[in-house]
């Protein structure tokens, strides 16, 4: 392999194959199918789009999956292989640099008595983990706040959140075929790693067995190292995560455990404090008692 091919190699391992395949510009009209699919629109020229993500070298390890203008619509894509309720102060974080930089190039004075005209952003989850979730799940920043003072909140993030596991969200998925397929090979894969493949041999053996018809498989074949190298990384990525999630979630079971068990040593010591007063109370109206 020469160097040039093995510091591309080395690059794209840092992306997400969902970035690799959706944000690229070489997959400009994958790109555009799911821009369709998503906003139920009907563009067919993959030129309008103009990629904007946010890279580490720009942004000091500030960096989003996949984000682009169309017209005058800011689209936000993140792929996500465990459910993250925060996505809306993250995206919230994307958006303000994405805007900062339109600002900047298009020469604008935000300090101007002129008002500026923003790309409408819409931000969009593509969730494909093995945790269950509804098909659609709206995530708001909002739920941040205080419950008290959350009406009078003066800002808000709504995230969409699609489940794009193999089978769910089939309006979605007939919509836009390369997503469709994409949920196909994650979803072998899983299945080739329950029968014993280790996921390299996993992934190899789902490019082999996608039938032919499939518009990915021509990228994925043509691609076959760098998409091994990003999803064995992804997978050990999800089992560590794993781990460490129940880990959480097993010491926060732990905790309210605790919690529980001193509450209830708490009420118990009342208690005894308690019958320690009606006892004394007792005794002193003894003792008052005429004998």
């Amino acid at each position: 392999m020469s160097n040039e091919t093995t510091e591309h190699v080395n690059r794209e391992y840092k992306d997400r194959l969902f970035t690799f395949i959706f944000g690229s510009e070489e997959n400009r009209d994958w790109t555009l199918s799911l821009y369709n699919a998503v906003n139920g629109s009907h563009y067919t020229d993959s030129s309008l789009i103009k990629f904007n993500t946010l890279k580490d070298m720009l942004y000091m390890e500030m960096r989003n999956d996949t984000s682009f203008l169309i017209s005058d619509v800011l689209s936000v894509y993140e792929h996500q292989s465990s459910p993250n309720p925060n996505m809306p102060l993250r995206l919230l974080d994307y958006v303000s640099h994405i805007y900062s930089g339109y600002v900047t190039e298009k020469e604008l004075n935000k300090y101007g008595s002129k008002l500026i005209m923003l790309p409408t952003p819409k931000l969009v989850v593509f969730y494909n983990g093995i945790r269950e979730t509804e098909d659609t799940v709206i995530l708001k920043l909002s739920d941040s706040f205080n419950v008290a003072h959350r009406a009078d909140a003066d800002i808000e993030v709504r995230v969409k959140m699609f489940n794009v596991n193999y089978g769910r969200n089939r309006e979605l998925m007939e919509a836009c075929e390369p997503l469709k397929e994409y949920a196909w090979f994650i979803d072998q894969i899983r299945k080739n790693q329950n029968i014993g493949f280790e996921i390299v041999e996993a992934v190899g053996h789902a490019i082999e067995t996608m039938p032919e018809g499939f518009t990915l498989k021509g990228f994925l074949e043509n691609h076959r190292e760098e998409v091994k190298g990003m999803l064995d990384t992804e997978f050990n990525e999800a089992v560590v995560w794993g781990r460490f999630q129940k880990e959480v979630d097993d010491e926060k079971k732990r905790a309210d455990d605790a919690e529980k068990r001193a509450d209830y040593a708490e009420k118990k010591v009342e208690d005894m404090k308690k019958q320690i007063e009606e006892l004394k109370a007792e005794n002193e109206r003894l003792k008052a008692a005429p004998n």
